[in-house]
């Protein structure tokens, strides 16, 4: 059921790192045949695609050299083992899809469905989320699939759908080059999502504008390009949104006739707004209430105000409510649903955006559908050929709640699919202490060695981006095909085979006779006609013949006739056709400090490397430019704590204590520390796991853990060694 790669020497696919969606054009290794054996060591080199609509033929290092690393490290057979200190032995695929079978049979007679669960990823194909998601949640009955959109995205689903009445971007990429003020809150956008980045660059260095506002802690590459700089303590994003929303109120901001015929909730946010003066905000901020000022008259003059965030916002207590709090300020002025405006989120993962259509978390089904919604469930069973009732009505167990449930001992089954939990979720030493407890680890992966392997028992070698076909969808719901130009190695497979061959096994063959991914994929957008995202004009055919195209597109809609922005009408997907607006207060950290832990610890990412680094680790100039991970301290904290520059010093928080070495700058706020979250175990000498102390607290709507807040002290390396 593969998909047979491309017989020409170049490839044309979307990149597989963040959201941005660049498109890449591929040449295969210049001796003849080579690129296309399995075993072939020769390097695809890449270069950005001209003809891709979202990047125009930009494209940062991790794209730039992702030829490099195809071939390092990879699996080529499934290993088995019955206990995690023994190790693994090779086994065949009827081996392993046997064990299977009769565990999760088993299973089901024992303890039933919800002993079941699968954690997946924003590195699938949309093929392979749908067919994931309709094995577990239709012919097993369990909903608990989530993803690792969960740590990425899920506060800004909620949000959207809280706001709007629906999950979904509302801009797109060209609003970048129409906005006169870009508010970037949360994001380090320059090493994040730097094509985007260097596009608002671009206009600058023509003198087109736009004004830059950047809300972080630290001072960035990307705070280095701003007009305003607001360095706020961590955990008072919102704290800053009311008070910004209290300047519009003073200053005439709030387009009156648009919040009166399609908002509701103005009053109580009013009053939330009304409290937040800007001397409040000041105070709990630590900002010049001048600075504050400054954005809001900016707010006011500007004809077109984008705002772009992404995990600085999301993975928060109240991450949720700040999604909320942004879109309150673009309702309120009237900033959304028109060329150069909107509340923009930058989606972490290169398919994030895709798995939220295709239903790739706990409470949804495909289509921007709802388990709890009955009607909503119902559709799915008709269409998926299951009989009434098959999908349970209860949301399933979210990642973390995944984790509880292994320390109960209620999980007789995970199953982890092309994502590292082992490195990204928190407080690492408690899940390495569930997973144990779990009878069957489960893990799909395309690379050796990670730090999830440490504590499987079955590990199916999976095909990765470039050795299957399928589809992505990016963060302005651009819908790319990315098509398979190289074998995978060994006895590698696409994971929406590895999941259908499971489902006929199980006796669901009618339902997983898929022969190739584009069966899966036209399967999949029957299922959304109709829906917020839908994409039932969409094929494999068309995206081939005349390359990506934007959602909502609908039967019937000629290529290129996709929709650029969402709700240009006003009206909006609620009961009311009226956008909410939440008035949440406040709340701040979930771990604030204190005296014994007086700094705050916020993790992120680096510019050359890839989350947990099981690709990028392998690429010479990446490892040259990051060589190992750095606590950025600023020098006041440092001094207080006896700490000098280059030195190395204890971390630790209440869920453990790492070995840092440090970086003293003054680019980082006094008071909060900054470690890189990418140098997972596996990485030996260099092994720094930053989440190892990051706590799980999240926020309560979207299930998303708060992972950029940690109540943390310092010591010299010698006073905790003697200790």
């Amino acid at each position: 059921m593969a998909s047979a790669p491309a017989s020409s020497p170049t490839a044309r696919a979307q990149c597989p790192y963040c959201g941005v969606g660049c498109g890449l054009e591929l040449k295969a290794p210049a001796e003849s045949g080579r690129g296309n054996s399995p075993d072939a060591h020769g390097t695809w080199t890449a270069r950005g695609d001209r003809h891709h609509p979202s990047s125009l033929g930009q494209v940062c290092v991790k794209g730039a050299t992702v030829g490099e690393t195809l071939h390092h490290n990879r699996l080529t057979t499934p290993l088995w083992r019955a206990r995690t200190d023994q190790p693994f032995a090779a086994i065949s695929w009827e081996r392993a899809f046997s064990i299977l079978v009769e565990r999760i049979q088993a299973t089901l007679a024992r303890k039933g469905p919800q002993a079941l669960a699968i954690y997946g990823s924003g590195q699938f194909l949309c093929e392979d989320y749908y067919a994931a998601n309709k094995l577990l949640k239709g012919a097993l009955g369990s909903n608990n699939f989530d993803a690792n959109s969960r740590l990425c995205m899920s506060s800004a689903v909620a949000g959207y759908a809280r706001s709007l009445g629906s999950d979904g971007p509302p801009c797109c990429y060209d609003d970048l080059d129409l906005a006169e003020l870009v508010l970037l809150i949360g994001t380090n956008t320059a090493e994040c999502h730097p094509v985007l980045f260097q596009r608002l660059l671009k206009r600058r260095r023509k003198g087109e504008g736009p004004r830059l506002v950047v809300v972080d802690p630290r001072a960035t590459a990307t705070s280095d390009a701003a007009d305003l700089h607001l360095a706020i303590a961590p955990g008072t994003d919102l704290a800053l949104l009311c008070g910004l929303g209290h300047l519009l109120l003073e200053q005439g901001g709030v387009d009156q006739a648009f919040v009166a015929a399609h908002t509701e909730g103005f009053a109580e946010l009013e009053i939330l707004w009304r409290a937040w003066t800007p001397a409040r905000a000041e105070a709990v901020c630590g900002i010049a209430e001048a600075d504050l000022r400054q954005l809001a008259a900016w707010w006011c003059e500007a004809s077109a105000v984008l705002s772009l965030w992404s995990m600085g916002v999301n993975q928060s207590r109240e991450g949720t409510a700040t999604v909320a709090g942004i879109c309150n300020l673009h309702l309120v002025s009237g900033q959304i649903g028109k060329p150069g405006a909107g509340p923009f989120s930058l989606t972490g993962q290169p398919n994030a955006m895709g798995g939220r259509e295709v239903g790739g978390l706990a409470q949804l089904l495909p289509g921007y559908r709802a388990v709890a919604n009955p009607e909503h469930r119902a559709a799915v069973e008709r269409h998926w050929g299951f009989a009434a009732g098959s999908i349970d009505p209860e949301p399933g167990l979210a990642v973390w709640q995944q984790i509880e449930a292994m320390e109960r001992g209620e999980l007789d089954l995970w199953w982890v699919a092309a994502t590292n939990p082992l490195v990204s979720m928190p407080s690492l030493d408690r899940v390495r202490a569930a997973v144990a407890a779990c009878p069957l680890v489960v893990l799909s992966e395309a690379y050796a060695g990670t730090e999830t392997e440490a504590v499987a028992h079955l590990v199916l070698p999976a095909a990765q981006w470039s050795e299957k076909e399928g589809v992505m969808v990016n963060s302005e719901r651009r819908v790319t095909l990315c098509r398979a130009f190289r074998p995978p190695p060994g006895e590698a497979r696409p994971d929406w085979a590895i999941f259908a061959e499971l489902g006929h096994r199980l006796g669901f063959a009618e339902q997983f006779g898929w022969r190739d991914a584009g069966e899966v994929y036209a399967e999949f957008v029957a299922l959304t006609a109709g829906r917020m995202c839908d994409s039932s004009g969409l094929s494999h055919a068309l995206l081939a013949d005349h390359g990506p195209q934007q959602w909502p597109f609908s039967a019937g809609t000629e290529p290129g006739g996709g929709q650029a922005r969402l709700y240009t009408d006003h009206h909006f997907p609620t009961p009311s056709g009226r956008a909410r607006l939440w008035a949440d207060p406040p709340l701040g950290l979930a771990e604030p400090p204190d005296a014994e832990f007086p700094l705050v610890l916020t993790v992120g990412r680096v510019l050359g490397h890839w989350h947990t680094m099981t690709r990028t680790v392998h690429v010479a100039r990446v490892a040259k430019a990051h060589p190992e991970p750095l606590l950025e301290v600023h020098p006041h904290d440092a001094a207080r704590a006896g700490l000098v520059e280059g030195g190395e010093a204890q971390v630790r928080s209440r869920r453990g204590v790492l070995r840092v070495k440090l970086l003293l700058t003054e680019r980082i706020r006094p008071g909060t520390v900054f470690l890189p979250m990418h140098w997972g175990a596996s990485q030996g000498e260099l092994a720094c796991e930053a989440n190892r102390l990051m706590h799980e607290l999240a926020c309560p709507i979207s299930q998303q853990p708060e992972l950029k807040g940690a109540a943390v002290c310092l010591q010299p390396l010698a006073e905790a060694t003697a200790r």
